[in-house]
């Protein structure tokens, strides 16, 4: 079985930055740091109120990235034209509130109405890889295997968040499941949103992915050990859980 790839976000990053609106910590530094040490994928949310990630670190990181750059995006036509432009590998379309710390659901593809399906048609006319960030929801799957969209990212936070072992095993359930709906659609199935280094395990040892996204976790380990260390050690904690199936 294929090892899923690492995509680590590094929103946080410029989150640190923006904090003194200075010029550092660079996330394009922190983007090559992390790929040195083993990831795969980069990813980046270029959000429309510009709390962290800004425009300069999205063409940068197009120049500078050589692995895989996905952009995490609301489907706004601003920021739709800012990705045909800059041609990111993938984008990723996710729910955005001005309100929210970070993201706080999955995308509602059945409600999504013409300004989804046009934003899903200009991104694929360029390219550009196209996942929704949605909930283990059957009908959200079908949703958007109808749109179009090659792949899928799995909203793990409910799974992150349970506390009990009755809630973890309903949680992993349905994401079984949906990935399994996915596949069998023709989908790409990546997941991400609260996971962790103590998380993983159980998510692994249950579901097949092609794409792992996380962010807060390894940038908060990070801090105190070093990007590339951090990096390392997820990589091998998803190596080693992988392997167990």
């Amino acid at each position: 079985m294929s090892i899923p790839k690492l995509g680590v976000n590094i929103d946080h990053v410029a989150t640190i930055r923006q904090a003194r609106r200075t010029f550092e910590p660079d996330p394009v530094a922190a983007a090559a740091l992390a790929t040195l040490a083993g990831a795969e994928v980069i990813t980046v949310h270029l959000r429309e109120d510009r709390r962290h990630i800004q425009d300069r670190d999205v063409a940068l990181l197009k120049q500078t990235v050589f692995s895989k750059l996905n952009l995490e995006m609301a489907c706004s036509s601003e920021i739709v034209g800012i990705a045909v432009r800059t041609r990111p590998e993938q984008a990723t379309l996710v729910p955005e509130k001005r309100q929210e710390v970070t993201t706080e659901g999955g995308l509602d593809v059945l409600k999504g109405g013409r300004p989804l399906a046009q934003g899903v048609r200009r991104l694929k006319e360029k390219g550009i890889i196209v996942s929704l960030f949605i909930a283990p929801d059957l009908a959200q799957i079908r949703a958007s295997a109808d749109l179009g969209a090659d792949a899928v990212e799995l909203h793990t936070g409910p799974y992150a968040n349970a506390r009990s072992g009755r809630a973890v095993a309903r949680e992993l359930a349905r994401l079984v499941k949906g990935a399994e709906e996915a596949r069998r659609l023709g989908m790409t199935v990546n997941a991400g949103h609260g996971l962790t280094y103590v998380n993983i395990r159980g998510l692994l040892l249950a579901i097949r992915v092609e794409e792992l996204h996380i962010g807060h976790s390894i940038i908060s380990r990070a801090v105190l050990v070093g990007m590339e260390r951090a990096v390392r050690e997820m990589c091998e904690l998803i190596e080693k859980f992988s392997c167990t199936q």
